[in-house]
């Protein structure tokens, strides 16, 4: 096990207030520029009826499923150790 003495460790602290005082002055002169704020909204849809579906795509996830049990079908479950 190491062991410092109260001048060893006197000195990393004052390196280490050095390194922080030396990088706070240089991000002083970091110019960032501005960002522009959206003034509208988005993201929202118009509501409805909506699209219609494929109709034979029941039949075809069920033919292609290769575990299933009536209207459902039988999928792994991931287990999280």
């Amino acid at each position: 096990m190491l062991v410092m003495d109260e001048k060893e460790r006197e000195k990393i602290r004052l390196e280490a207030k050095e390194i922080l005082e030396k990088f706070a002055k240089t991000l002083e002169n970091v110019k960032l520029k501005e960002k522009k704020a959206k003034k509208e909204v988005g993201g929202f849809r118009e509501e409805g009826q909506g699209e219609h579906g494929d109709k034979d795509f029941r039949k075809r996830m069920f033919a292609n499923a290769p575990n299933k049990n009536e209207d459902n079908i039988i999928a792994e479950k991931k287990s999280w150790n």
